[in-house]
């Protein structure tokens, strides 16, 4: 089901938004109605971030609790991360 939204401004504003709307080939509402949808593509994205990032903390801390989780010394993990860096670096020489 569509549903309205209605929003007051300065009648200037109106004005050179529809200006701008034209020279593009749509209407003012065309344009608001592409800009609430892509505000509302980014909240899935947000959203579907968020779910899966609650789901790798969940599953961490399973393994903490069941006694499967790996501990990995500091000077290790950046020894680590900096051999993957440098592979990447490296990819497209």
């Amino acid at each position: 089901m569509d549903t309205r939204i209605q929003f007051r401004v300065a009648e200037e504003t109106k004005r050179l938004a529809q200006q701008m709307a034209e020279s593009q080939g749509r209407t003012l509402s065309d344009a608001c109605r592409e800009l609430t949808e892509q505000l509302a593509e980014q909240q899935r994205k947000a959203l579907s971030h968020d779910a899966w990032l609650t789901e790798q903390v969940d599953q961490a801390f399973a393994k903490l609790d069941t006694g499967e989780a790996v501990f990995v010394a500091n000077s290790t993990a950046k020894a680590s991360m900096n051999e993957r860096k440098a592979k990447i670096r490296n990819r497209g020489h």
